[in-house]
């Protein structure tokens, strides 16, 4: 099915699921990112190996051919990826959703719209989510407003928190080489999550 299909459909588009519908797409949306994941992981282990191969090959001809296979195998990771890309941003669009519908009933009672979502927005988030220039983190941000959650939506689901930008941080700086011992960023990752729970506990 469409992606536009999917989302506004004659027979039953994704405005009109009620929260257990969702909640089974959200599953077998959550159960194909983690399929495309493994398979994106397994890619990069591959080609790990080639290249590693490749530099111990002395032998011209079987070079090119590992070169070939490297050049196969990082499109195939470009294509999963792009493929992740947007089954995540599907996958957020979902989670909202749902998070709309259990929360209806008590927008309702305090006069307002949540939960409530038109098909021209829906059409506006699938162009979102088929563009690849839109990454899962600049969804995040456009769908938010699109469904218009603002402060009704926990600052945790609603997008990467504090905490998790510090979790990122550490790895980054694990990537840059200035933190190299495993359990040293770990436990720096620990520690810095616990502080930003700590504080907003306090707050």
């Amino acid at each position: 099915m469409a992606l536009l299909d999917w989302l506004t459909g004659k027979d039953k588009p994704l405005s009109s699921m009620n929260r257990q519908e969702l909640r089974r797409q959200e599953l077998l949306l959550e159960k194909e990112c983690t399929q495309l994941l493994r398979r994106i992981e397994k890619l990069g282990q591959e080609k790990q190996a080639l290249f590693e191969r490749g530099a111990a090959e002395k032998m011209p001809e079987v070079r090119r051919m590992l070169a070939q296979q490297f050049e196969v195998k990082t499109s195939e990771q470009l294509l999963l990826s792009r493929q992740l890309n947007i089954r995540s941003k599907e996958s957020m669009t979902v989670t909202r959703l749902k998070l709309l519908r259990e929360n209806a009933e008590r927008a309702r009672l305090h006069g307002n719209k949540l939960g409530l979502v038109s098909e021209k927005d829906l059409l506006r988030l699938g162009k979102l989510i088929e563009n690849d220039a839109i990454t899962a983190e600049m969804y995040q941000q456009r769908l938010d407003e699109v469904l218009s959650l603002g402060a009704e939506v926990d600052e945790g689901a609603a997008g990467l928190s504090e905490a998790g930008r510090q979790v990122l941080d550490i790895w980054e700086k694990m990537d840059t080489g200035l933190i190299s011992d495993k359990a040293e960023a770990f436990d720096e990752a620990d520690r810095r999550v616990r502080e930003q729970q700590s504080a907003q506990a306090e707050g």
